[in-house]
């Protein structure tokens, strides 16, 4: 719901618990008042009247409180927009008009404003879907002039800045890591000055997740206010937080890590930011965390609520390159025999892949491996129940290959420069056109020409010369490439909609809004160890849901070098917290462990539906080498995945206080038919009965009546 007041120059925009305000001065100054619970009109209007800062010579009234701060005038604050033309930096602008419509997608509020002297028109776009609180902002910029005006050229063009309210102190909470080590939070005191986060890699990056949580210090889990914004972006990226030498403080973030220039407008021109989505709650973390789930699930992942994962099974462990159409198919009656729903053929199947030196970049099967193409496995593999994938890396390309020798100059590089390699490959510049007609009309052929239903698109190297020789403006292509990236994806999944698409990016490389709202999953990292599992779970688990976190059970010991020695139960109850998938050599599997594991599968398909679409509740976080938890609610079901990492002589395991069930009702465990008592699962807990090291269960409860 969008209101208006003020003499049509105030806005308040509602969800379901919280509202946003801003109010347009007389000075066309545009200023936030509030993000926080609902108000009224009247509300922001009494803030709104409040007087502004006191003037100060060294400080700029302004800093801290605009909605969209722009570089020049009286502002010290990091802009978001900083703009040149005929070497003119900064913007004055001046105010147009606001207009509130129903875009498709719930009412969106779009302010115009304009600077006649660069002959720049801004829009701020708001908009906050019905029955949530995420409140969508992005903005456009367009080049307004005449034919033959000088371009303008965006040095810095983020998509909002979010104020936060007067607190007596501020907590920042993001992630970090690297590879195989993605998404660790971190929580830590804001200081007077700038925190930086972001990515200068050409991808989303290993290092953090464009999302960040602010509170004041003492919310929880389940209590405490939280303000969050996550920004829809899978290229390099930044978000800066600022805390003023008066306490004010405010989150910049958009596309790019510097300001060293993004992109020329001609005239006629325009730019549209990616979304950095807010949201505002009062419960804690974990109410965050669900609220951002449910939009997820909702309005940004394909498929739309309800639209079950399959279990799947990736041949890359036990096959790594030495792939042949045989062998594949011994392992598909494997992974048949244990309830797999959908069978992957990773790296190796296409061109002269025998290993990561050569054939990147030639999409059609290997006639040595594959002398018929891939229709025959996948046909065997579609009457054995399953569905059919395969693994590709468009983007990349080996230096042996045929499309390199071909196209060099499809790569990115500078002239003169050494063209660096990274896993033995180069990057192909998705910026141009060419590149990508070549990679439409090899991708198309290859998933018309036999029954492909999933496709995993790996990206396992950041840019290094990222050069485009002979463009006029050849940075541009740090923002082109990934507009080219979803222009791609786009069209494929426009001509071949059946076929589903994971993100991946060795690991955790690439996650982010963007990404997710062309894909159906994400592979969440290349370290499967179950234990270390639980932390990058963990971590991404603040933002995104289950339902698009892709999580393998593998061999033991691990392969990721720590060769931790793990059970098939922690293994399994490990990767059942998201999207099931088994990633082991099965030819080395002994018949009872495929037979155990074939029960571990189907206890998850009874279990998914809660998993997959439910709300997340974090019990007991994986710290330390104790117990950890997390819980799902949906309807009448809930499921507990438990995990005691170690355990000491004499130390008790404390039982699991549940989270989100009816206290008046009975809970009835569907493996032991043992009945619970709401108001205890609530209050005294839920005993998991778990011991020694590295033990897991899982409980699947049903609400079966009321307490008479």
């Amino acid at each position: 719901m969008i209101e208006i007041g003020g003499n049509d120059r105030l806005w308040v925009l509602s969800g379901r618990r919280g509202s946003y305000a801003l109010h347009l001065t007389d000075h066309d100054e545009l200023l936030h008042l509030h993000w926080g619970p609902r108000i009224a009109v009247a509300d922001a209007e009494a803030l709104a009247a409040e007087p502004g800062p006191p003037e100060r010579g060294f400080e700029s009234p302004l800093d801290g409180r605009e909605e969209f701060p722009v570089e020049g005038g009286p502002r010290f604050v990091r802009p978001a927009l900083s703009v040149r033309a005929a070497g003119v930096r900064g913007t004055e602008w001046r105010f147009q008009h606001g207009v509130v419509s129903d875009s498709g997608f719930g009412d969106e509020l779009r302010l115009r404003f304009h600077d006649p002297v660069h002959h720049l028109g801004i829009t701020l776009h708001y908009r906050m879907r019905d029955g949530g609180d995420v409140l969508e902002r992005w903005t456009t910029l367009a080049h307004t002039g005449a034919a033959g005006d000088d371009p303008l050229e965006l040095l810095r063009a983020d998509s909002a800045a979010w104020s936060l309210p007067a607190r007596d102190r501020w907590r920042l909470s993001h992630l970090y890591g690297r590879w195989g080590a993605e998404s660790r939070l971190a929580r830590t005191g804001l200081t007077p000055g700038e925190k930086v986060i972001g990515s200068r890699r050409g991808h989303t990056g290993h290092q953090h997740l464009p999302w960040i949580a602010l509170d004041g210090g003492e919310a929880t889990e389940e209590s405490g206010e939280v303000h969050s914004c996550a920004l829809a972006w899978s290229g390099s990226w930044r978000i800066a937080v600022q805390q003023l030498s008066d306490g004010a403080v405010q989150a910049v973030g958009g596309v790019g890590h510097d300001d060293a220039g993004q992109l020329l407008l001609a005239p006629g021109e325009s730019f549209t930011t990616p979304v950095f989505a807010g949201l505002w709650t009062d419960g804690g973390f974990g109410a965050a965390s669900r609220a951002w789930h449910a939009w997820q699930l909702a309005q940004v992942i394909p498929g739309g609520p309800g639209v079950d994962r399959p279990v799947l099974y990736n041949s890359w462990e036990a096959t790594e390159f030495e792939v042949s159409e045989e062998q594949q198919r011994s392992l598909a009656h494997l992974a048949a025999g244990l309830g797999v729903e959908l069978f992957v053929v990773d790296d190796g199947w296409f061109g002269a892949r025998t290993s990561d030196r050569a054939g990147l970049g030639d999409w059609t099967p290997n006639p040595d491996r594959f002398p018929q193409g891939l229709g025959p496995l996948a046909d065997e593999v579609h009457g054995l129940g399953m569905r059919f994938g395969i693994w590709v890396e468009p983007e990349m390309v080996n230096p042996d290959s045929d499309l390199y020798r071909a196209h060099p100059e499809w790569v990115q590089h500078h002239p003169g420069r050494a063209r660096t390699e990274f896993r033995n490959q180069l990057v192909l510049n998705l910026a141009r056109p060419d590149v990508r007609d070549h990679l439409w009309e090899r991708l198309d052929t290859l998933l018309s020409g036999a029954p492909i239903d999933y496709v995993k698109w790996d990206f396992n190297r950041s840019f290094s010369d990222a050069g485009w020789p002979g463009d006029a403006y050849p940075q541009r292509m740090w923002i082109e490439h990934v507009r080219g990236l979803y222009e791609l994806l786009g069209r494929l999944r426009a001509a071949h909609p059946g076929v589903a698409f994971e993100s991946c990016s060795g690991g955790g490389g690439r996650i982010d809004l963007g990404i997710l709202g062309l894909t159906d999953q994400v592979w969440t990292s290349d370290n499967t160890d179950p234990l270390d599992r639980l932390a990058i779970q963990h971590g991404f688990s603040q933002l995104h849901p289950a339902r698009v976190m892709a999580a393998w059970v593998t061999d033991s010991p691990n392969a990721m070098g720590n060769a931790r020695v793990s059970s098939l139960p922690f293994r399994f109850v490990s990767a059942m917290a998201g999207v099931l998938g088994i990633g082991g050599d099965l030819t080395r599997w002994s018949e009872a462990e495929r037979a155990e594991a074939r029960d571990w599968v189907a206890l998850y398909k009874r279990v998914r539906p809660v998993v997959q679409h439910g709300e997340l509740y974090r019990l007991r976080p994986p710290d330390g080498d104790g117990l950890s938890a997390v819980q799902y609610v949906r309807g009448e079901e809930t499921v507990v995945l438990a995990w005691l990492h170690a355990q000491h002589y004499g130390e008790p395991r404390p039982p699991l206080r549940l989270r989100g069930l009816d206290p008046g009702a009975r809970y009835e465990d569907l493996a032991t038919g043992e009945v619970h008592r709401g108001a205890v699962l609530g209050h005294r807990g839920l005993r998991t009965g778990l011991c020694g090291d590295l033990d897991a269960a899982v409980f699947h409860l049903r609400k079966t009546d009321r307490v008479g």
